[in-house]
């Protein structure tokens, strides 16, 4: 028997389990997972959405080949500080946000939890502004609490 590197025979159940379970180790899904390497780099920790406050309004130019200025806000999160770029979807969503509003963000739905279209690193967008819907504001059916 030349050239078989595999345990063979009656009782290589063990061996064969074993060197199965070293191989997974080479998957980049398999090891992410495990390690929790989401988790750690992604600043909303793994959490479906998070809370921050604003600290100022961007224009984002898009990607080629589209031209415009996408609206966007920095904001700080409250659980841990991390600052990061949320998009305002919606025409004219910006009048309703302000600096210092608490606002809640989610992701975008990109592929594969990055950033989508033509929105260079942004992977979040806003839904709430001080509690009330950033859907509601827009099309008039709330307006906006003052703090």
């Amino acid at each position: 028997m030349t050239g078989s590197k595999s345990p063979l025979g009656e009782f290589a159940g063990r061996a064969l389990k074993a060197k199965r379970k070293r191989f997974r180790w080479k998957k980049a899904s398999y090891k992410r997972r495990i390690l929790n390497l989401k988790k750690k780099t992604d600043p909303l920790e793994g959490a479906p959405q998070a809370r921050g406050i604003v600290l100022e309004k961007v224009g984002i130019e898009s990607k080629q080949p589209n031209s415009a200025i996408r609206k966007a806000v920095r904001l700080q999160l409250s659980k841990n500080g991390k600052q990061i770029t949320a998009f305002i979807p919606g025409d004219g969503g910006l009048k309703f946000i302000d600096e210092h509003d608490q606002v809640l963000v989610e992701g975008i739905g990109g592929a594969m939890g990055g950033a989508m279209g033509d929105l260079p690193g942004v992977r979040w967008k806003v839904i709430k502004v001080n509690g009330v819907s950033l859907d509601s504001l827009i099309y008039g059916r709330a307006e906006k609490p003052i703090r």
